[in-house]
């Protein structure tokens, strides 16, 4: 057998998926003994069912093992980077790095979407561009990297991806929990708790937007979107922090 097409074989991909791959490979920083883990942790469930592949070739196995390798690997991270900070602190800071939007963002500097095996329909409501996809890639992408080799190679791979954010962490306004600060404050101040109401969803089903008002004794005092409900509250609050700082609420509450 050519030796060329011996060691596709044995990568169990394609020539033209192998050029892909090779490309992204340069990207992370990381060569692949078994190429077919990459493509596995690139493929979406979609693909799979379309291609009628084994049921488990989709990424979802190894975006499980890749979140508990980038918990981590974060936490080691933090461990050092802030070794004077307390367990609350470091567990906030963790949150903040470990979501959606800090993986999304890693992905889309790696142009990421450009490699995801989709099937059609996800194709065409621009899976490639879904946040979702994106985070769900990145950790499966490490997982596979584990499995791939071991940890201290993963750990590199994940210090040089996320480093950057890591560090913009220690920002006040960067991806911080600004319900809790809110609730913190309003009730120091007023005795009161905020209520978080969703007054409306834009989009389709797959790709929503969420509207969310805020509101102290009755009052709106901010309002905030996101792609999750979560998001969106946490737009609100931070909207309604600002709002505190300039509005005459207090003032009218001071005598309650």
């Amino acid at each position: 057998m050519n030796p060329v097409k011996k060691l596709f074989r044995k990568r169990r991909v394609s020539r033209e998926e192998y050029k892909l791959l090779l490309e992204l490979e340069a990207k992370i920083g990381y060569k692949f003994w078994n190429t077919k883990l990459l493509k596995q942790a690139l493929s979406h469930k979609s693909y799979v069912n379309e291609k009628r592949l084994p049921p488990l070739d989709h990424n979802e196995r190894l975006e499980y093992l890749g979140d508990a390798v980038l918990e981590l690997g974060i936490s080691d991270m933090l461990m050092h980077y802030f070794s004077n900070s307390r367990e609350g602190e470091m567990s906030k800071l963790r949150a903040s790095i470990v979501n959606e939007t800090a993986l999304s963002e890693v992905a889309r500097r790696l142009d990421l979407g450009k490699y995801l095996f989709l099937g059609k329909g996800e194709e065409q409501c621009d899976g490639r561009e879904k946040n979702s996809l994106l985070a769900d890639a990145v950790e499966a992408v490490l997982g596979a990297i584990y499995l791939d080799s071991d940890f201290p190679q993963v750990f590199r791979i994940l210090k040089l991806l996320f480093l950057p954010v890591v560090m913009r962490a220690t920002k006040e306004d960067i991806n911080r929990d600004y319900k809790t600060k809110l609730q913190e404050e309003v009730h120091t101040k007023f005795r009161l708790s905020p209520q978080y109401k969703l007054v409306n969803e834009i989009g389709p089903d797959h790709d929503k937007t969420f509207e969310i008002h805020l509101y102290l004794s009755g009052k709106k005092i901010g309002e905030g979107l996101g792609k999750s409900k979560k998001q969106a509250e946490q737009s609100a609050a931070h909207n309604a922090l600002e709002a505190l700082k300039t509005s005459k609420y207090e003032g009218e509450n001071a005598a309650m």
